[in-house]
């Protein structure tokens, strides 16, 4: 073999190694480097109390069109005061919610109604369409007011039954009014059992209580 030949052997040979040799750093790179990120902690909540305020300033809508102006439109009850049955669901949907949970902290939620903009007749048995619900939530310690997190504002939209589906849903019970209670208790409890925005209660200022006795049907499927 000529000297020139050996050369470009030798060469390629030491190129192949130098390939090789980063190839296979890069892949162990991640196993290499240690993670300076830490989970966050979940919250250990337990439901003391809560207050849900659904403001009189808010609009309500009675006229039946596809999409009325208005931030309280609600056909699901019979006519009467819109305010207090809003606020009826969302009690209801924060007691199924929240009162199951067993957690080590007992806390306070404040609830803030700020939209509940349903489906109108025209509306339900045609197109469907969006129950549009907003809130804020503020999660508080009772004994001290100290706020643990908040004030959140919440979207909590559910997609609307229509026509032919809404009718179907509401011969197995799937009303407006439990879809929209059911979607709000699992709104509630996610908020309360996330890591997200959790403030660690100092050691030695918590005591378990017992949680109490929740109304009506556990969390079940809306579908």
């Amino acid at each position: 073999m000529s000297m020139g030949k050996i050369i470009a052997a030798l060469v390629l040979a030491l190129g192949a190694s130098a390939c090789a040799s980063v190839d296979t750093a890069s892949r162990n790179a991640p196993y290499d480097v240690p993670s300076t990120e830490m989970a966050a902690p979940a919250p250990s909540y337990a439901l003391q109390s809560f207050d849900v305020s659904v403001p009189t300033a808010l609009k309500v809508s009675e006229a039946n069109l596809y999409y009325p102006p208005g931030d309280i439109v609600w056909r699901g009850d019979a006519p009467g005061n819109r305010y207090e049955q809003v606020k009826a669901i969302f009690d209801e949907g924060v007691r199924l919610g929240a009162y199951p949970l067993d957690g080590a902290m007992p806390v306070r939620v404040e609830i803030e109604v700020t939209r509940f903009h349903a489906l109108t007749e025209k509306t339900r048995y045609s197109v469907g369409g969006v129950h549009s619900i907003e809130f804020i939530m503020t999660i508080i310690e009772p004994e001290t007011g100290t706020v643990l997190r908040g004030p959140k504002p919440i979207t909590a939209s559910l997609v609307a039954y229509g026509g032919q589906m809404a009718i179907q849903a509401e011969s197995r019970g799937l009303t407006q009014k439990y879809r929209i209670t059911q979607h709000l208790a699992r709104v509630v409890r996610d908020e309360l059992t996330k890591a997200e925005g959790f403030v660690a209660p100092e050691r030695g200022a918590t005591k378990r209580i017992q949680p109490l006795e929740p109304i009506g049907t556990q969390l079940a499927a809306a579908e």
